[in-house]
């Protein structure tokens, strides 16, 4: 990813109903939602709505299909997994800084789930 590009997408998530937006399409997944959808669940006017889709759209984080008489909005899931590489490239010496939640699983191996230990009072 460009520089230029992590700066759009990053600059249409820092506002709080495109924020809020993005997130409803990230755990809507492939399917998407309906632009009405998702201004119901947010409680936005559609002219407001309108707006935000359409600058998250410019940024290249979501996309918008037709369907039928409907216009169905997804995360571009291709352009967040860029932006999240983008900004973690170079961190933790080259190691992986994600959870271990997040970290899958190679054929044959299992996580082994570590435990804390409890505080004694």
């Amino acid at each position: 990813m460009e520089t230029m590009q992590a700066v759009k997408a990053l600059s249409a998530l820092a506002q709080g109903s495109r924020l809020a937006i993005f997130r409803l399409l990230v755990q809507a997944g492939q399917e998407g939602m309906a632009a009405g959808v998702i201004g119901e669940k947010l409680d936005l006017p559609p002219a407001t709505l309108s707006f935000h889709l359409a600058g998250l759209t410019r940024a290249g984080i979501a996309k918008s299909r037709q369907d039928g008489r409907f216009v169905i909005y997804t995360a571009d899931f291709d352009s967040m997994n860029a932006l999240v590489g983008y900004l973690t490239e170079n961190c933790c010496g080259g190691q992986s800084c994600a959870p271990a939640a997040c970290q899958p699983e190679t054929k044959g191996e299992t996580r082994e789930k570590t435990s804390r230990p409890r505080r004694r009072a």
